[in-house]
């Protein structure tokens, strides 16, 4: 394993972590075997944001002898219902409630990132001053129950007006080759220039990055499914998120032991088996028929984020059980699409937006 240090403290991160989005649909006893076997492959850092709330008291257990070992981030908006079920909130008492029984069920008494839940849109960073979340989560820094303060986002300009307002040390941003498809122009959310400044910003001002979505839901190691036309390997993607800027660690999700045993080959692939630089011979053409979330079809007239709307609608028909609650909250949804074809005649990928948006609602019941 090797390690990159956190720029606000100094702890060394492993540059694998692991998410826990999928892991939820095993047993506690698996759950537990998994996180103690990536630890004692040097697995240091792990996102709890997790596909289910069944994950932290196995979590917990997995890391009881090992705590000074372990680096886990707690997501301050994401919460869970009465069946234990994914869901994303901006009330403040009940984030609170879910940070404490987190803690509590974990069986400790500190989170070591505290990460503001999915500021993706300029409504959710102004929702979160003025509903006292981000005071909340200075004080429970300022006591030492938040070792650091970060947010989640997948939108550069967004990102940007946080790092502009509140002192944080780390981000959680995707990062992967299909975001940043470039010929002649941006092909992500956001333009990749954005992404790139942002990226350049992080490590500049010492916050650091840890990478979801490495494989694009998988997208990227399917033939079929990958904008280029060709499978990548998960060892090239990983190396692709490790050479931004920035970034300390990649954090892809596991289903099962043997998801982990294949993210681990990572250490084992030859320099050659991580060289990712075939992508940069892909024309348009490979792209075409599949939303890359490059937002050319913008402005919409209904104001639909066409972008992150087909990203979260992606990652759900991937099994991403987290991405149906960022879709849930977004301020236009695709059912508030009128059909007016201005995307269809802009997208550059000839992807029948209008249509797709239409799918979308159906998809999503809304």
């Amino acid at each position: 394993m090797e390690y990159r240090s956190l720029p606000h403290g100094g702890e060394k991160i492993g540059v694998l972590g692991l998410g826990t989005g999928s892991i939820w649909a095993n047993t506690d006893a698996e759950i537990e075997k998994i996180i103690a076997a990536a630890i004692d492959e040097g697995i240091n850092f792990f996102d709890l944001c997790a596909g289910a709330a069944n994950v932290y008291a196995p979590f917990g257990r997995a890391i009881a002898q090992k705590r000074e070992k372990v680096l886990f981030q707690l997501h301050l908006g994401a919460v869970y219902n009465s069946k234990g079920e994914y869901g994303w909130s901006r009330d403040l008492r009940e984030i609170e409630r879910t940070y404490r029984r987190e803690l509590q069920t974990l069986g400790t008494d500190y989170a070591d990132f505290g990460f503001l839940h999915c500021v993706d849109e300029e409504e959710d960073f102004e929702e979160i001053a003025a509903s006292g979340l981000l005071d909340f989560a200075r004080k429970e820094k300022e006591a030492g129950r938040l070792r650091h303060l970060g947010f989640s986002s997948h939108t550069p300009s967004v990102a940007m007006k946080v790092l502009d307002n509140v002192e944080v040390d780390m981000m959680m941003f995707s990062i992967n080759p299909a975001y940043d498809l470039e010929q002649g122009d941006e092909l992500a959310v956001g333009s990749n220039a954005e992404r790139a400044r942002l990226f350049r910003r992080c490590e500049m001002q010492g916050v650091g990055i840890s990478v979801m979505k490495p494989f694009f839901a998988g997208k990227l190691l399917d033939e079929a499914a990958s904008p280029f036309g060709v499978a990548l390997t998960q060892s090239q993607c990983i190396q692709y998120a490790l050479d931004r800027p920035g970034v300390l660690t990649v954090v892809p999700g596991v289903r099962n032991s043997d998801d982990l045993g294949i993210l681990l080959k990572y250490f084992d692939a030859a320099d050659a088996e991580k060289d990712y630089s075939l992508i940069g011979s892909f024309t348009p053409a490979a792209a075409r028929g599949n939303c890359v979330y490059c937002d050319h079809c913008r402005p919409c007239p209904m104001g639909l984020d066409i972008g992150l709307i087909n990203k979260y609608y992606d990652l759900a028909l991937a099994g991403d059980k987290v991405a149906a609650g960022h879709y849930d909250k977004l301020s236009k949804k695709a059912g508030d699409c009128i059909g007016c074809g201005h995307c269809d005649r802009r997208c550059p990928f000839k992807v029948p937006q209008s249509r797709r948006m239409q799918e979308i609602a159906a998809y999503f019941g809304r």
